[in-house]
């Protein structure tokens, strides 16, 4: 069994390492031009040319969440593309997701400059069911987030393309129930995959629709973000703030009015990083399964790029 791995931007050596520890019946090489044809890859931003050398491949594993950039190349016909069920990136969602929340439930940002200033001050507690909060996406990620926020007495809601049952979260589905959703949502947590469908799908009748005085937290993709549109409807007043963790361009350019918006915080797409170890122990599992010719979880329908 041959397996080539191509991880542009990626300290690739750590990556072969450990998985030629976790298969050691396995020829792992890191791909070259030309290199011989194998049987999975593991990938993470692969040039045009690695995909038209490697036709034959069964699967390519995905090291991130996100599929969309790989899901815009030519693929192979016949290789799986795989993504991570989780690999430890849903706790550090949940955890990121629900300080951004409680950050703004609790007006610790307001408190944060009053000691800046050697201000002493107190605010009126503010009460949990004044904020519902509305997970856009309810795969791996968003099901934790949502149950994570769920577990702090928010009201939760929750909405998908398709329906689920999420315990603790009232939940949406479909474009029919899209609008009674924002409708009742203050909070407004992304966490979608990126297709054709879902870009710029936060823009100005969305954002609008949120209630008077919502916050926008985005941790799924910058191009599902209008950013003008979201500047205006903080500037209005119709929305209170922002917590962005994605752009369209990363790093984010020096000059991009996000940095300096009082109302916006931003973070470095540090949201949910790959755990290097626990993404190597699942891909090393799915290949042992796909060998053994079982399925295995995280096929990503090519149809719905997700």
């Amino acid at each position: 069994m041959r397996i080539t791995v191509c991880c542009t931007d990626t300290k690739i050596q750590r990556w072969l390492d450990g998985l030629r520890a976790a298969l050691p019946e396995a020829d792992v090489q890191e791909w070259r031009p030309g290199a011989a044809p194998a049987d999975h890859a593991v990938v993470w931003a692969p040039p045009q040319q690695f995909l038209d050398e490697q036709q034959g491949l069964r699967a390519l594993f995905n090291i991130g969440a996100g599929v969309d950039a790989l899901m815009k190349l030519r693929l192979p016909p016949d290789a799986l593309v795989v993504r991570l069920d989780d690999a430890g990136m849903s706790v550090q969602m949940a955890e990121f997701a629900c300080h951004a929340v409680i950050r703004h439930f609790r007006e610790l940002d307001g408190y944060e400059r009053d000691v800046a200033q050697g201000k002493w001050t107190f605010r009126k507690p503010r009460s949990r069911a004044d904020f519902p909060v509305g997970v856009l996406g309810l795969g791996v990620l968003g099901r934790r987030v949502a149950q994570a926020l769920a577990a702090f007495e928010f009201p939760v809601r929750g909405w998908s393309r398709s329906a689920h049952a999420v315990a603790g979260v009232e939940c949406f589905a479909g474009s029919g129930q899209f609008d009674d959703f924002l409708a009742g949502t203050r909070v407004l947590v992304n966490l979608l995959p990126l297709t054709p469908e879902t870009e710029n799908i936060l823009d100005r009748r969305t954002l609008g629709r949120l209630r008077p005085g919502g916050y926008v937290i985005n941790v799924a993709r910058g191009a599902h973000l209008v950013d003008a549109d979201l500047i205006a409807l903080l500037d209005s007043g119709h929305l209170a703030g922002a917590a962005l963790d994605v752009f369209r361009t990363e790093p984010l350019p020096a000059e991009h009015p996000f940095w300096r918006h009082p109302k916006i915080v931003v973070t470095p797409h540090t949201s949910a990083r790959t755990l290097r170890d626990e993404s190597i122990a699942q891909i090393a599992g799915k290949i042992r399964a796909l060998e053994r010719g079982e399925p295995v979880a995280g096929v990503v329908d090519r149809k719905k790029g997700y």
